[in-house]
């Protein structure tokens, strides 16, 4: 949610755009790309970064090309939620690279992990990993990507 003191007007989606399609480009170029000077371009991007709405820059990489071609989804189901287990789960993830996304979940599934490996293999070895550091996982359950049919790290301006 944008907090009150920053307002962002169609000019700042217009940089947030850009920025997020490419964010290596010169400050100059993405003033262009909105009908801006260089120096009020560069005034909005750093309040946007200020604000913490650019939270920050990174390259994306090619996980296929890095030979990392298998994205697997895990749905995790457990009977305990109290503190100490989600301090043990926290903790069992995080020193997992190749868990890049986990999501607490509503409905029948607790928690969603998206990994990226090398192949079927590899991912066994991640999850002989994982059910060894966290205790009482009641459920695990994997999903194999077949196909990527849409991916972008872009977000939607809102409606």
């Amino acid at each position: 949610m944008i907090d009150q003191d920053t307002q962002i007007d169609s000019i700042d989606w217009a940089i947030l755009r850009v920025l997020q399609t490419d964010a290596s480009l010169p400050v100059h170029e993405v003033g262009e790309r909105v009908g801006l000077s260089s120096n009020a371009c560069w005034r909005r991007i750093k309040r946007l970064e200020e604000s913490g709405i650019i939270a920050r820059r990174v390259a994306l990489l090619d996980a296929e090309r890095l030979g990392l071609a298998t994205t697997v989804f895990v749905a995790i189901k457990t009977n305990r939620h109290d503190p100490a287990w989600l301090e043990a789960f926290s903790k069992g993830i995080a020193a997992i690279d190749e868990i890049g996304e986990c999501h607490r979940m509503a409905g029948d599934v607790d928690y969603l992990l998206k990994l990226v490996v090398r192949d079927i293999a590899h991912y066994d070895r991640i999850y002989r990993r994982l059910i060894a550091a966290v205790p009482d996982i009641a459920d695990v359950s994997s999903s194999f990507s077949m196909e990527k049919m849409k991916s972008t790290t872009v977000l939607p301006r809102p409606g």
